[in-house]
């Protein structure tokens, strides 16, 4: 039974976390390590009309389904595969494919919620928050909604000044007090990243030697 050392790390839209996630797994070898996105547990709202559904607030921590992450997170914890749910954003739905997940040794729940929901925050080993300037991090939003997204400068900005940053400042902002580290930076801080690597072969070095 493989032993699960398990990150959350949280931090707001445009922080750099699914960078510090990359830099933390190709730093701990690839084949131990797998990156477990948050924003794949998006609620599908295809039972809603696209025009209604564009208009809901997905930067809430109601629009994820945190229930079945949980359950998925547990069910990895106990060295069970996973079916990831694929979320077409631009739809606003989930896809009727998955995506197979196996446990690892390492496993990264990355999100803007990843600290937020107080019963999968117990489960983790190690929580991160990674932190980045407002108009940093508004920049990033923008580029990717754009690019990866379907969506327009006009829309971004509006989504962003009604629904992101208020959200960021009551749900997201809050989950720094939960973290154990704080990355200034984002994924630009190496120096952070290093020692959070040194920590986890340390603490899986510890559990194998007590196993054996």
């Amino acid at each position: 039974m493989i032993y699960i050392f398990l990150i959350g790390i949280g931090g707001g839209t445009g922080s750099g976390k699914t960078t510090v996630a990359k830099k933390i797994k190709e730093y701990v070898g690839g084949d131990s390590c797998e990156i477990l996105p948050m924003d794949n547990y998006y609620r599908d709202m295809s039972q809603i009309p696209f025009e209604e559904r564009k208009n809901y607030n997905y930067d809430h921590p109601d629009m994820i389904e945190s229930s079945l992450l949980l359950e998925h997170i547990k069910r990895l914890r106990a060295n069970e595969p996973i079916k990831v749910p694929d979320y077409d954003f631009s739809l606003y739905t989930r896809k009727k494919e998955y995506i197979y997940f196996s446990p690892k040794s390492i496993i990264i729940i990355e999100g803007i919620f990843a600290l937020y929901y107080k019963e999968i925050c117990e489960l983790y080993d190690l929580k991160i928050y990674v932190d980045a300037e407002s108009d940093v991090r508004f920049i990033r939003r923008l580029k990717r909604d754009i690019s990866e997204r379907g969506r327009n400068l006009e829309s971004v900005i509006k989504q962003y000044l009604e629904m992101v940053k208020p959200m960021h400042d009551a749900y997201v902002e809050p989950t720094k007090r939960k973290a154990d580290i704080i990355i200034p930076q984002g994924g630009f801080n190496e120096k952070a990243i290093k020692v959070i690597v040194e920590y986890i072969n340390m603490r899986l070095r510890s559990e194998h030697s007590w196993k054996n």
